[in-house]
């Protein structure tokens, strides 16, 4: 996991101004009832105050994820999304606030001693190495050697496409095909927690199908953060979700709750 990466479209979001908006009593009440268990909490964000210099991007950010769940982070564009996944990954650390891991503050700590203790992570920017086949890209991912055919297994069975130019250089594959190397990079890592950036993200409907499935399967083994502007793929995929505005959290709940018309989530998305 590379720590290099540049600020993303949320850094360029100008400051904020005035007082973050409250989430509403009645969702944090529904969300009550959809919870798991909190002997499963698995990250625990509190508090956490995030800057790119001057600008004051996430203001009081609270969330949590717990093991075998996912969740979706919704909201506009430039409201914080991504500078959140940066700040569990310590990309961009918070100024203030806490980032707990099954308990384990991680803030403080380098992105990479966050990936040893099993976060992984799936950029927007469809990071893999372009010089590589799609096959050794798949390999790279994998911890361990010995796993490294049921890892091919589960990337190719996910993406066939991928499997069809297994031996073709990446940086000569489609946009949608990148990105399923991507996702798949991911997927067949040893992540106990998967943050997903925009998967769905400039891709032609039948690849974001391809996308939509991919990470619904995936969601039985693996507990993801995702990050995702198309509403129906993020309320098919996720158990819950939270809303962010003008960097806070503004509701949050159950996605049986709501539906990709609904005016609850409609009222924080529409441009």
């Amino acid at each position: 996991m590379s720590s290099d990466a540049g600020p993303p479209d949320d850094a360029t979001a100008s400051a904020v101004g005035g007082a973050s908006p409250a989430v509403d009593a009645d969702a944090r009440s529904a969300d009550d009832d959809v919870r798991p268990d909190a002997d499963d909490l698995l990250l625990a964000v509190e508090g956490v105050e995030t800057y790119y210099g001057d600008s004051h991007v996430l203001e009081g950010v609270d969330l949590e994820v717990y093991e075998g769940e996912v969740v979706a982070l919704m909201g506009r564009n430039g409201v914080g999304k991504t500078t959140t996944l940066r700040s569990v990954l310590q990309l961009t650390p918070p100024r203030e606030g806490s980032v707990r891991l099954r308990g384990e503050e991680l803030v403080g700590r380098g992105t990479h001693e966050v990936a040893d203790r099993g976060v992984g992570w799936i950029p927007e920017e469809r990071r893999i190495f372009a010089q590589l086949t799609v096959e050794e890209n798949v390999r790279v991912a994998v911890p361990d050697a010995d796993d490294a055919g049921a890892g091919l297994e589960l990337a190719f069975g996910t993406f066939p496409d991928l499997a069809e130019r297994r031996d073709a250089d990446a940086g000569d594959l489609s946009g949608g095909q990148q990105q399923m190397l991507a996702i798949a990079r991911g997927l067949v890592g040893d992540n106990d927690l998967l943050l997903v950036d925009e998967p769905s993200e400039g891709l032609a409907p039948l690849i974001v199908e391809a996308v939509a499935d991919a990470l619904a399967d995936a969601a039985a083994d693996t507990t993801m953060l995702l990050v995702e502007q198309n509403l129906p793929l993020a309320l098919d995929v996720a158990d819950r979700f939270y809303v962010l505005d003008h960097g806070a959290v503004v509701d949050e709940g159950g996605t049986a709750e709501v539906d990709a018309d609904s005016e609850r989530l409609r009222r924080y998305l529409s441009a």
